[in-house]
């Protein structure tokens, strides 16, 4: 609760009238976010996040003025990082709910609820990647994983025990199997932690959808290796089942890039210039 105590004037002025018992802290890769009851205050860790907040704030504008069936994050003030002494800050309107515990879909009824509303989650960002404004607004870069493959090599190798370096490169040679695949919105970071649900008669009920920092046009496989990341292929084999994209080639493109995981965490920490996060995702290959 460091953080409470350290930026106390300003969370006093962004979530007027809360007490710091009521306060909600987590971390992310990019930001440190207290959650109060109707907001949300990001922090970012590093002059690198700090720079990327208005182009986060636009995004989410963009996503806010599309009727996808669930929520995200709207913007409702930010702090200037250029010219001023202040903390640069986004404050967001908070999405209500909580992330899916794997250990609830051990509960068939619940497995298909929340399998359901993933296609429909995933079916709607394909449906908003094939809008004209969200395309010229989102990167979609040629060569991504090749690029990402190089980007490696030359910035990270030089940290990884042999070890690592071999099992890195087993890993980034897979990625030259992948094809250049624009269809749809890509999360990026379709993690458990950032789908949040409520509850109706007892089955999980998708309420919204936050942290679109690493949001790209790309290939649905991205968010899809996130749902297996989070609750494990049985799961994925359903969700694939039901919308219809059990075929070979995806769930070829799902295992390789999900591999590619902590390599993206620490690429993007070394790059920060964050410590802590280049650590975590480096500790399989040291």
């Amino acid at each position: 609760m460091q953080i409470l105590q350290t930026n106390r004037a300003v969370l006093s002025r962004l979530l007027p009238g809360a007490k710091p018992e009521d306060l909600i802290v987590r971390q992310g890769q990019f930001h440190q976010v207290v959650i109060g009851a109707d907001r949300v205050v990001c922090l970012p860790r590093t002059e690198a996040a700090a720079a990327r907040l208005p182009h986060r704030a636009a995004v989410l504008r963009l996503l806010a003025g599309f009727d996808c069936g669930f929520r995200t994050p709207q913007p409702l003030l930010e702090g200037s990082t250029h010219g001023t002494d202040e903390l640069p800050f986004l404050v967001l309107s908070r999405v209500p709910g909580a992330p899916l515990e794997a250990e609830a879909l051990e509960d068939p009824q619940m497995a298909e609820a929340a399998a359901t509303q993933y296609v429909t989650l995933l079916t709607e960002l394909a449906r908003i990647g094939a809008e004209e404004k969200v395309r010229a607004a989102l990167p979609a870069p040629q060569d991504r994983w090749r690029q990402f493959a190089a980007d490696v090599r030359a910035e990270l190798f030089g940290l990884m025990s042999d070890g690592g370096r071999q099992r890195a490169e087993r890993e980034l040679a897979a990625l030259d199997s992948l094809p250049h695949i624009t269809d749809a919105v890509v999360h990026g970071d379709l993690g458990a932690e950032n789908v949040l649900w409520e509850w109706s008669d007892g089955l999980p009920v998708l309420s919204g959808v936050i942290d679109w920092d690493e949001v790209t046009i790309g290939d649905p496989a991205e968010d899809l290796a996130a749902v297996d990341a989070s609750y494990g292929t049985h799961l994925l084999n359903r969700v694939l089942t039901l919308g219809g994209w059990s075929d070979s080639t995806m769930t070829t493109r799902i295992a390789i890039i999900r591999t590619t995981f902590a390599l993206q965490q620490a690429l993007s920490a070394q790059r920060d210039g964050d410590e802590e996060q280049l650590r975590d995702g480096l500790t399989g290959y040291r």
